[in-house]
């Protein structure tokens, strides 16, 4: 029987967590960006930074720690989250517009510390994002704890199941841009870059512009 509910609770974790992945959001685009410059392993290496942030929120959950949470830390996390993505757009854009070599590629991108850590961009995408913490604090939180009252295991087992569809998906993302990245022509290449950056500024704005809503909302 537990090998049963423990299957389910696999089952359950991937399909909310491959629905999360798939769609479009910051992490994505900054996924795309580094595995043009580092390759297939940059994917793992994002949801490393990503399954990091939620490993802890996973614990707080567990713990009882989230609902102490104070509902007006939304409203900041949708300022500074969005000011962060915003950043990380412009930065973006601009070793874009630097791009000149596969060389130089190398040289911008190594400069910048966050960009050149995929597990760090992993972890910045997710903590900077508002509707990483609302989907963890509400739906997210509410899963959890739901399996948590068929034992820990259970629990356990729907987190190991929402992290493999991250690592399969971002995975297959990462392979298939760091796999072609030597077949793009130099013109190609950077404006793939711009689309990145371009999203990322956008995220930045419509999280920050949406401040007053979640100011209201707490």
């Amino acid at each position: 029987m537990i090998t049963v509910e423990i299957l389910e609770a696999l089952l359950l974790g991937f399909s909310v967590g491959l629905t999360g992945a798939l769609v479009p959001g910051p992490m994505l685009f900054a996924t795309i960006e580094i595995s043009l410059k580092k390759g297939w392993l940059a994917g793992p290496q994002v949801v490393f930074g990503h399954m990091l942030v939620e490993a802890v929120l996973y614990l707080l959950i567990i713990l009882g720690a989230a609902s102490l949470v104070a509902s007006s830390m939304i409203s900041v996390i949708f300022l500074l989250g969005g000011l962060s993505l915003l950043i990380f757009g412009l930065l973006t854009l601009k070793d874009a517009r630097a791009t000149t070599s596969s060389a130089q590629i190398s040289q911008n991108f190594s400069s910048l510390k966050l960009i050149s850590n995929p597990s760090l961009v992993g972890l910045v995408t997710s903590v900077s994002n508002p509707y990483f913490w609302i989907w963890w604090l509400t739906a997210g939180g509410a899963l959890i704890l739901k399996e948590y009252e068929l034992g820990i295991i259970i629990a356990m087992a729907y987190m190991i199941g929402h992290w493999a569809a991250d690592l399969g998906w971002f995975t297959a993302v990462s392979g298939s841009f760091g796999r072609g990245k030597n077949l793009l022509s130099q013109k190609m290449h950077r404006y793939i870059l711009y689309t990145c950056g371009i999203f990322l500024i956008i995220f930045g704005l419509y999280f920050m512009l949406n401040y007053n809503y979640a100011t209201q909302m707490s």
